[in-house]
């Protein structure tokens, strides 16, 4: 990982470290050594590839590199905290590095659309590739980072039941405990060596899975991030929160600087869960809960900010949680813009690499769907120039302004936009806006689905009886007291929306002739959605366009064949996300092009996983069958990591938007009736004489 040094050019290379640098490292090397007992701060979360991958998370070449971190220098060898150190700078300077390279690329690209010289032309290539070189040393270093984080503050299984003795108030009537009757395993042998089989969680009673987030490879297995995806169904937020907040409270005075010590490995284990569960659950869990939120607050105002400093930090992130809930964080302010630049350093990959992604992901996927019908046909290919796309993005009161004036009238506008702009066009802008939808929505929200009467074949609840009323009647996993976030049925209502619409659109046209075209340039969007992995869209336009009413249409007959094809296409497509619950994170595609999943598919999975018993003969809870659960729904939030980079057209997405709040609760069927394009027509000749052959016959027989 040792950087290569090479100068990619003019005025690039001579930026190395200087003043900001050395000052960032002073204050990271002060942050680690000056408070041993204090959990580091810099992000406690796991992360879905945690939950994803499990213990194959980290390789052995993450094990050897921590290892060897630190050996140029001998006396400092054996400290953790000296390899932190060093890896926090190793990670500073290589992010640097790829953040001005990124920058370096883009000035390059805008230069060989100006002037498209050979000499940038050629340098392009090469400089991509090491800008994906780059990409691969600072993601490493990250996994170390979060390897080394994981490590820390665990306990041998062994010491588990004091994990539970210590959170008890009354000790003197607490019957012994022993880890066989809170937690079962099952001993899995290695094939690569001869030692003594693997132990892997099976099983646990809601106490031991619980106390088992202490164990010393909880984090390492990937049981912690898989444990905030689905505790909900064996124990209620307050009992988890009480489990955390007791182990604090029972070890936080008598913990000693000494790590060593099994009270100071609950004591920041606990911090680490409890950080770890407000960064990754925040608006599933206390959002939705103030009683919960007050409940953790006051604990900390009272009894953790008086003798730990990371009671203030806590708060803090608690604020910082709560503003980007309500969407006070994305506001447009020079303010913000001036301390982000600041903060460039302590950035993230995923924001880094924002820009880089915008131009690579917009190369087209081609997604085939198997090798007997071969490759998928490609259509027509716009570029997307419109005077939005080049216009800096206004802030949202603005915004909703300007929308409103534009098209005041798209009712009088009606369908002819759709026909106007091309399916491309149509496509990224419809997937900008499902992207929307969709990065509102957490893993957790698939879970427990049937609790709020989704079905299969069903994309949301009726309409005229409330979630409230359904989730009574139908059985709840989750714990009875347990709060469930409906975002779900938001994220499916929003689906049955563009689905309405897109067969109110079709049925609404006149004309036949305008019928086909409309029914090509739907399904030219749905081909261009599922290539660029925006399958949601895709699947919403497939559910409109098979709609009863819309596919006894005239139209059907006379469109051309290859277009024709695509139905099939899609249906196809449909088929393939139904066979398997993670085919789409399959290989490496999901980590570097954007993809947005069909949600009712993805619920429908869910539901699959949820079906049988969650409990075993003896009552204890099956951690396997959560496990894989929870597998599944962390491809949310991988999902989420690539955002699609499209230029914004806020004229056509208000347009958009319009007509889907037109048609959402249309009936098909009412509006086909009023419009004669929608019937079979007989020929005027031919249907008069069927008259004058009837008059005859009913003559001859008068006669």
């Amino acid at each position: 990982l040792q950087n290569n040094g090479c100068c990619i050019g003019p005025g690039f290379a001579e930026e190395n470290t200087g003043p900001e640098e050395e000052a960032m490292t002073k204050i990271a090397r002060n942050s680690y050594l000056a408070s041993p007992n204090l959990p580091d701060f810099h992000g406690c979360s796991p992360g879905w590839s945690s939950a994803f991958y499990g213990a194959e998370c980290f390789d052995s070449e993450v094990h050897s590199y921590l290892k060897n971190l630190g050996k140029q220098k001998s006396s400092e060898s054996q400290n953790i905290d000296a390899k932190k150190v060093e890896l926090e700078q190793l990670l500073m300077m290589e992010t640097k590095n790829y953040r001005k390279t990124i920058k370096f690329y883009q000035k390059l690209l805008q230069k060989e659309r100006r002037s498209k010289g050979p000499e940038t032309k050629s340098m392009l290539p090469k400089l991509r590739g090491q800008l994906q070189e780059m990409k691969s040393k600072v993601q490493f270093l990250e996994l170390v980072k979060k390897y080394v984080q994981a490590k820390q503050w665990g306990v041998e299984s062994y010491v588990l039941p004091t994990v539970i003795h210590n959170g008890k108030t009354d000790t003197m009537d607490m019957a012994p405990m022993d880890e066989s009757s809170l937690l079962y395993y099952n001993t899995e042998k290695q094939q690569c060596n001869n030692q003594n089989g693997v132990r892997v969680l099976q099983a646990g009673t809601p106490l031991g899975l619980m106390a088992y987030l202490y164990s010393r490879n909880a984090f390492l297995e990937g049981y912690v991030q898989q444990f905030l995806y689905t505790f909900r169904y064996f124990c209620t937020q307050e009992e988890f929160l009480q489990f955390l907040l007791d182990r604090i409270s029972s070890t936080l005075s008598s913990a000693s600087l000494d790590p060593s010590t099994s009270l100071t490995k609950i004591c920041n284990r606990s911090f680490y869960i409890l950080q770890a569960w407000i960064e990754d659950c925040y608006s599933v869990d206390f959002a939705t809960n103030t009683g919960l939120l007050g409940t953790l607050k006051e604990f900390i105002s009272s009894k953790v900010a008086s003798l730990n400093g990371y009671g203030e930090r806590l708060l803090s992130l608690l604020e910082d949680a709560s503003a980007r809930k309500s969407g006070s964080a994305d506001q447009c302010s020079s303010v913000d813009k001036c301390e982000e630049e600041s903060e460039e350093g302590r950035k993230t990959l995923h924001s880094l690499c924002k820009k880089l992604s915008g131009d690579v992901s917009r190369k087209n996927f081609y997604w085939k769907l198997s090798k007997g019908m071969g490759p998928v046909a490609q259509y027509q290919r716009e570029r997307l120039h419109t005077g939005s796309a080049v216009l800096p993005k206004p802030c949202c009161s603005s915004f909703s302004k300007e929308s409103s004036v534009s098209f005041a009238r798209a009712d009088e506008v009606g369908p002819f936009l759709l026909i106007e702009y091309s399916a491309q066009q149509l496509c990224w802008q419809l997937t900008l806006l499902q992207q929307e939808v969709f990065h509102k929505c957490h893993p957790v929200h698939f879970l427990n689905s049937r609790a709020l009467g989704v079905k299969d074949k069903c994309v949301a609840v009726q309409k005229a009886v409330s979630a409230e009323t359904v989730s009574l009647k139908v059985c709840n996993l989750f714990l009875s007291k347990c709060i469930q976030d409906q975002y779900l049925l938001q994220l499916l209502k929003n689906a049955d929306s563009i689905s309405t619409w897109v067969a109110a659109e079709i049925v609404t046209c006149h004309t036949t002739k305008r019928q086909v075209s409309l029914l090509s340039k739907f399904l030219l969007i749905a081909k261009c959605c599922y290539e660029q992995r925006n399958f949601a869209t895709a699947m919403q336009i497939l559910a409109g366009l098979e709609n009863l009413i819309v596919r006894q249409l005239p139209a059907w007959k006379i469109l051309p064949a290859k277009v024709a094809e695509i139905m099939e296409e899609l249906k196809a497509v449909e088929v393939f996300l139904k066979s398997d619950s993670l085919c789409l994170m399959e290989g490496d595609r999901f980590k570097t092009l954007p993809t947005i999943p069909s949600a009712h598919v993805l619920a429908m999975h869910v539901q699959q996983l949820e079906t049988g018993g969650f409990t075993m003969t003896n009552g204890a809870h099956k951690w396997t069958k959560l496990r894989n659960i929870a597998k599944v729904v962390s491809q949310v939030h991988a999902f989420q990591e690539n955002p699609y980079t499209y230029a914004p057209d806020f004229k056509l997405q208000s347009y958009l938007r319009q007509r889907i709040t037109r048609f959402k609760d249309a009936d098909i069927s009412a509006l086909a009736a009023d419009n004669c394009a929608n019937f079979h027509q007989i020929p005027a000749e031919k249907h008069s004489r069927k008259i004058q052959d009837t008059l005859r016959r009913m003559k001859a027989t008068f006669q």
